[in-house]
């Protein structure tokens, strides 16, 4: 990518957690940019990986498997095919070009995808799997997260089983760094791509922090974390397009619109 005008010399806050964020960093440096990588969620392994050892032994058995982000795959697969080469009839279903670079890392490109949005519900719009009447499922993902994928797919008429692949934790991290760049004028805009992330770096900068985040530009590509935002204060957030490209492309676009007449 080459240098953008309205991006040279911004410091731009990525969010993303640490071993995630090397794309995204590098892209922004590429137009110019100065990526401040400051990771908002943690990945732990499972301590207990018996489930996930049970179900590598069983994929046969299953329709259809689903990783809901790139860590489920680089967990899961991590230990799956350590024991184990992956079935080669096994549909496989994914979201976002980032899973779909993990997937293929590992040798599997045969991958469901959503083409324009990636979340749980651009997913369930996939034809494949509008009908998944007595099909089973697995779906591997973190610890919690949210339900509407499993219980969307079960009221079609599949059978769900979830494995837990990690553990994610709030990361204790200095947010001094973060608040001296706002009290010098020179944090121009952070990115949050998760809602559990949001939600940590609002605790993490603390009070200080939080005054300064919401007369910040906030950048998310996705509008239940835009709804989140604003719920929290923020008075400055900006819907951009899903993935890396699409927060690219609402950093540039609004600051070539802003000019230097956008200040914190």
């Amino acid at each position: 990518m080459s240098v953008s005008v309205s991006l040279a010399g911004r410091h731009v806050v990525v969010t993303r957690p640490a071993g995630q964020a090397a794309h995204f960093a590098t892209a922004l440096a590429d137009a110019g940019a100065v990526p401040v990588l400051y990771p908002v969620l943690e990945i732990r392994d499972i301590e207990d990986q018996a489930p996930l050892l049970d179900v590598a032994i069983r994929l046969e058995s299953f329709d259809l498997a689903v990783f809901v982000s790139p860590n489920a795959i680089e967990r899961a697969l991590a230990v799956v095919l350590r024991h184990r080469a992956w079935p080669p009839g096994l549909r496989v279903a994914a979201l976002g070009k980032s899973s779909e670079r993990e997937l293929a890392r590992h040798g599997i490109r045969d991958v469901m995808s959503p083409p324009l949005r990636f979340d749980s519900e651009a997913l369930l719009e996939l034809p494949e799997l509008i009908d998944v009447r007595s099909r089973r499922v697995v779906v591997f993902r973190g610890d919690g997260g949210r339900e509407v994928l499993g219980d969307t797919l079960k009221a079609r008429g599949a059978s769900i089983e979830y494995v837990t692949c990690y553990h994610r934790a709030r990361p204790q991290l200095d947010p001094a760094p973060l608040l001296r760049l706002w009290e010098e004028g020179r944090l121009d805009a952070v990115t949050l791509t998760s809602s559990e992330g949001l939600r940590n770096f609002f605790e993490m900068v603390g009070r200080l922090g939080q005054a300064w985040l919401k007369k910040t530009p906030a950048f998310v590509p996705h509008l239940r974390i835009a709804e989140q935002a604003q719920t929290l204060g923020l008075t400055r957030v900006i819907t951009t397009g899903p993935g890396d490209d699409g927060l690219m492309a609402g950093l540039m676009q609004y600051f070539a619109s802003h000019g230097n007449s956008d200040t914190n």
